[in-house]
């Protein structure tokens, strides 16, 4: 547990996450069943939850079993909408863990967490700083988004699906050519900053991050693997 953090959320270490993202990758891609990928997204929020991001989790979770049922309506029709309607639920059901674990990790990850894990597990360079300016372009884009669909509300326009097909023209041109605009534009700056900050320097880094694997590590690595493993050896309760 971080000392900075507050008592009621869960510190990871950065490095426990990649493993954590690893096996919920296998066991989304490796589900034997619907029923199965519930409880593989209940664990997932209930490390949301720990994770401190309540209001993500109990999101995330809901919205799951809106495609759930949705698909399980779509079980009851028949033809080739059934098919294409299937098909693609079958998809959002081995993504949606995956990028929901991914949410979470991105959300309570910190870069100087993530750069001193990866300077003490000696990865490449070329690995980290991609990665690094990654973490904060997602928050600056996200934040520049809020900007452009408040400033754009008090022209009446907004990102929904009614603007885009009622205002096609206007919605793109005020809402997502400026937003283009400044997520390449804010790409170039992030990556100007980490090279002047020093990011491609060589020579091992100090951190005043103190990162380390600790007791909630392993009990929260544990859970995801013993899910992975019954997916894997146990599929005949899943059917």
């Amino acid at each position: 547990m971080s000392s900075g953090k507050a008592h009621f959320e869960l510190w990871i270490d950065p490095r426990t996450k990649i493993m954590l993202l690893l096996l919920c990758v296998l066991s989304a891609s490796m589900a034997p069943s619907l029923f199965y990928e519930i409880l593989l997204v209940g664990l997932v929020a209930l490390f949301g939850l720990f994770s401190g991001k309540f209001r993500y989790a109990l999101i995330g979770m809901a919205v799951y079993f809106v495609f759930y049922f949705l698909t399980l309506a779509t079980m009851q029709l028949q033809g080739t909408l059934q098919v294409m309607l299937v098909a693609f639920f079958g998809l959002v059901h081995k993504v949606y863990p995956c990028g929901f674990l991914s949410g979470i990790i991105l959300s309570t990850t910190k870069i100087g967490e993530f750069l001193s894990a990866m300077n003490r597990s000696h990865v490449s360079q070329k690995v980290v700083v991609p990665i690094a300016v990654m973490l904060r372009y997602i928050p600056t884009i996200r934040e520049d988004w809020r900007f452009i669909k408040d400033a754009m509300k008090m022209r009446d326009v907004s990102p929904s699906l009614k603007s885009l097909i009622t205002q096609p023209s206007m919605t793109i041109e005020c809402i997502y050519v400026p937003l283009m605009m400044a997520a390449s534009k804010t790409s170039d700056e992030l990556t100007i900053a980490s090279v002047t900050r020093g990011i491609e320097n060589p020579k091992p880094r100090t951190s005043l991050v103190q990162v380390h694997f600790g007791i909630g590590d392993l009990i929260v690595f544990l859970c995801f693997l013993a899910m992975f493993l019954v997916g894997q050896f146990c599929k005949g309760v899943f059917l």
